[in-house]
């Protein structure tokens, strides 16, 4: 078997359930990882540097794009967000599946760069679905939920771009989807190679 972990990158419009999707791989896998990003933020209250984000300064981190250290990143709010290539590298090589939840511009970035990574679009199985998951948040204004769903529409452009699309209805249905595709890229002769020669 192959034992470098792979790269997942776990894309989908708000309210596809990608948070509780994640969530749930954490919970039945040990070997699966969620990838921590940088941000050049201050640290709130109660967050550890390493667990919640890498904190580093702007110049710091413009430091690493000018290296090409930086799988991707964008700007949000004045403060930087992005995800190093050295966290990723690092728990890969201890055999560690690393999901990126991530949203699409982002994806693309990552997936340029990583042609290997497992690239994933989450939808629900229907607008209705869509809608209801959005509104039964109960945190957001009708002109947010509008703006999400105009929102999610532009990012659906994007599915087939992506080498999977997992329909997030039953949920772990929707997970054992998503460790089928990782389980079966491991499978795959490119990757069984080293196995062959190790063991033939």
């Amino acid at each position: 078997m192959n034992n470098k972990g792979s790269v997942v990158i776990i894309s989908g419009p708000s309210g596809s359930g990608k948070g509780t999707t994640v969530k749930a791989m954490l919970s039945q896998r040990k070997q699966v990882r969620l990838s921590v990003s940088a941000t050049t933020r201050p640290p709130r209250p109660g967050e550890e540097n390493g667990r919640e984000y890498f904190f580093l300064t702007k110049d710091e981190f413009e430091k690493r794009i000018q290296n090409g250290d930086m799988l991707e990143h964008a700007q949000y709010c004045d403060n930087l967000y992005g995800t190093p290539k050295e966290y990723i590298t690092l728990c890969t090589e201890k055999g560690e599946d690393v999901i990126l939840e991530i949203e699409v511009q982002g994806g693309m970035q990552v997936k340029s760069k990583l042609p290997q990574a497992i690239s994933i679009f989450l939808i629900p199985p229907d607008r209705k679905s869509l809608e209801k998951r959005l509104r039964g948040r109960g945190t957001e204004s009708e002109d947010v939920i509008l703006q999400r769903l105009k929102r999610a529409d532009e990012e659906l452009q994007y599915a087939d771009k992506y080498d999977y699309v997992v329909v997030c209805g039953e949920m772990q249905k929707c997970v054992d989807d998503i460790f089928a595709i990782i389980d079966s890229k491991k499978l795959e002769s490119e990757n069984m190679i080293d196995y062959i020669k190790e063991n033939f």
